[in-house]
């Protein structure tokens, strides 16, 4: 996507005007610092201030971002012969970069985890008879159908098999997204003091024993416990 078709969202998520996006982003890529922009270029910004620029120059590049990953993902799926339209559309609509990987998630290259482990010792059946949820039947009974030098214990088998149906359930995009969403909605961010650290003007005692929710996490907030978990040794 090119970069005029990125300024009319950014200017809408900030409630201004395209222009003000067009000729902030002109004097960044002329190689003005934000807080030159902000203090000086004010007849060009229309007084944007310095959180205004820098979230600009951060959101045309984080979009950018998004719209490679997108062509880069529709690429890859489709010289694998699994690319289909609703797939397509799917990846399309996206507008994170998070929700995009979790859609590609399961046509990407696999490393060695245990479930590729089990499925490479013949378990995959016995996971998908696990999968239907059967009314009758006895799954040790079923286990023992699977064992060999590989799999020599019933036990083994069955975890086998629970570690492909675990991987096959990580890999669902779309259960990721309720999982993320809950966990912005109800969760909580936690901070401790380390018992020896170098703190000593106390720059970030606030963070010493600190809780919130997620949801009302400002991101000055959370760059601050960032730094803090760099630079507190």
């Amino acid at each position: 996507m090119e970069t005029e078709q990125l300024i009319q969202p950014v200017a809408a998520s900030l409630n201004i005007e395209p222009a003000q996006v067009r000729n902030t982003l002109k004097l960044l890529e002329e190689g003005n610092t934000v807080p030159f922009i902000a203090r000086y270029r004010k007849e060009m910004t229309k007084g944007l201030d310095e959180e205004q620029i820098l979230f600009i120059q951060q959101q045309v590049q984080y979009l950018s971002n998004l719209e490679k990953r997108k062509e880069d993902v529709l690429r890859i799926i489709e010289t694998q012969g699994k690319l289909t339209e609703e797939l397509r559309q799917q990846v399309l609509a996206c507008t994170k970069l998070s929700q995009v990987d979790d859609i590609y998630r399961p046509y990407q290259q696999k490393r060695k985890t245990r479930a590729t482990d089990a499925a490479g010792k013949g378990l995959t059946p016995l996971a998908d008879w696990i999968a239907s949820c059967p009314r009758s039947g006895d799954p040790t009974l079923q286990a023992e159908k699977y064992l060999n030098d590989q799999v020599p214990t019933v036990e083994e088998a069955l975890q086998g098999a629970k570690d492909i149906l675990a991987e096959r359930i990580s890999d669902q995009a779309k259960l990721r997204w309720k999982i993320k969403e809950q966990i912005e909605k109800y969760g909580f961010i936690l901070c401790k003091e380390k018992k020896k650290h170098e703190d000593e003007n106390k720059v970030y005692k606030m963070y010493y024993d600190y809780k919130e929710k997620i949801s009302t996490l400002a991101n000055h907030r959370v760059m601050a416990i960032d730094r803090a978990e760099k630079e507190i040794r």
